[in-house]
């Protein structure tokens, strides 16, 4: 079976031209699937491969995942056994009646134009590197849609000003996302001003660094956004997440078709992002 996954995932990234991220989580997925199998097999008890399946589903279960990670990791071995049927290597889809748990998804919440404004303008109250950088964060996340750990692990070589483009991940440049001109000066200014303000070695290639001159971490961002928040009068709830979902919607409110957006966010599955079609104001 290790050798079918491989040559599955292969596919994925040579046809599909999947992320990484998304190859990663079918290769946790169908590991786990393996290991499973093997282990049942080991007992000497004979399963059809039907059997397996709707024993592995159950333990799934037992293990008190969450529906949406069961329901990732049945679509995921649908997903594999799909394959080996139109690949030839199988005759009969043994998935076929592996049904995965309903997941009810609540909306996002997302932030409004005005919400957004009134978000950043606290920003513009002080005149420190810290409130620019802090600026520079929140206008990159809103425009790109990054996760929090990617947007503070970026390094000073994972913008490109010329292009208008972050990489998001250093391993592939498919994981280039966009930016507009606004940004791009955004980013240049905050470069040649506010981040050497805040540079105590020079060696240090982090883009977002905090007063000591280190890399910002995630919580520290999370707090940050936190307390702008607070200033601006918006709910407690606002997170840096909620800039991503508001990145989400607006995309496909302006237009840009489902899959498209599900690669800027880098999803490893569209069912992720169909969750930004209707949408929920956070001011609710």
């Amino acid at each position: 079976m290790k050798q079918d996954i491989e040559t599955f995932l292969e596919y994925l990234a040579k046809e599909k031209r999947y992320s990484q991220n998304t190859l990663t989580a079918y290769r946790n997925d169908l590991n786990q699937l393996m290991a499973y199998i093997e282990a049942e097999k080991k007992k000497g008890i004979i399963k059809s491969t039907t059997t397996l399946l709707k024993s592995y589903l159950l333990n799934l279960r037992e293990k008190r995942y969450s529906l949406a990670t069961v329901a990732r990791k049945v679509a995921s071995t649908k997903s594999l056994f799909e394959f080996m049927v139109d690949s030839g290597k199988l005759n009969e889809n043994p998935t076929k009646n592996l049904a995965p748990p309903k997941v009810e998804k609540r909306s996002p919440k997302i932030l409004s134009s005005s919400e957004y404004q009134r978000l950043l303008a606290e920003t513009a109250k002080l005149s420190t590197p810290e409130a620019n950088r802090d600026a520079v964060m929140l206008e990159l996340l809103y425009a790109t849609g990054l996760r929090v750990s990617e947007l503070v692990s970026l390094d000073v070589t994972d913008i490109d000003l010329e292009h208008c483009y972050v990489r998001r991940s250093r391993s592939s440049k498919k994981k280039q996302v966009p930016f507009d001109y606004h940004i791009s000066q955004l980013l240049r200014n905050f470069l040649e001003n506010a981040r050497l303000d805040l540079l105590f070695d020079e060696k240090e290639q982090a883009l977002f660094l905090n007063r000591r001159g280190k890399r910002l971490t995630r919580q520290g961002f999370w707090q940050i956004v936190k307390n702008y928040a607070s200033k601006a009068g918006l709910s407690g709830k606002i997170t840096p997440h909620t800039l991503r979902h508001s990145f989400a919607v607006h995309k496909l409110q302006s237009g840009v078709n489902l899959h498209s957006v599900q690669q800027l966010l880098g999803h490893a599955y569209i069912s992720s992002t169909r969750i930004y079609e209707r949408p929920r104001s956070s001011s609710r």
